[in-house]
């Protein structure tokens, strides 16, 4: 029996997948869960149009992410803060204050999670860390901690 799957099935397959499965497993399973519908030829159509049109728009977010590391790629971002002695920071830069700064200074949004520091920023200084734009597409930068 086909059944395309409605949601994620641990060890089965993935939301949207075309699968061939036992019968009793297909009916009595999955169907009877609300995990899978029946694949009939409409069904299968409607799953087709929906991937041509997921692909589209993975295609648009890839172009667009490429466009934002080449406009990234390499860029220093810079922010001031308070600081003590010997540039020692009261506290520390945070992801979402680089992100904010990112906005800012090249306006492109980048979310926090997809910051990757290697260190943890306490002192005035270079940083190097990296954005993640989307899957596979990063842009590597350096941060510039300056005094207020």
């Amino acid at each position: 029996m086909k059944v395309i799957l409605k949601q994620d099935v641990n060890k089965i397959g993935k939301k949207g997948e075309l699968l061939e499965v036992a019968d009793g497993y297909g009916r009595n399973f999955l169907i009877a869960r609300g995990l899978a519908d029946e694949a009939t030829e409409g069904k299968v159509r409607e799953l087709q149009q929906m991937q041509k049109t997921q692909k589209i728009k993975d295609d648009k977010k890839l172009k667009i992410a490429e466009e934002a590391r080449k406009k990234l790629g390499g860029k220093v971002v810079r922010i001031k803060v308070n600081t003590g002695e010997g540039g020692k920071l009261f506290g520390s830069v945070t992801t979402a204050q680089i992100a904010e700064a990112l906005a800012i200074q090249f306006s492109v949004p980048v979310d926090k999670k997809d910051l990757k520091m290697e260190e943890t920023v306490k002192q005035t200084g270079e940083y190097r860390f990296k954005a993640k734009l989307y899957t596979g597409v990063e842009a590597e930068m350096t941060l510039k901690v300056e005094p207020e």
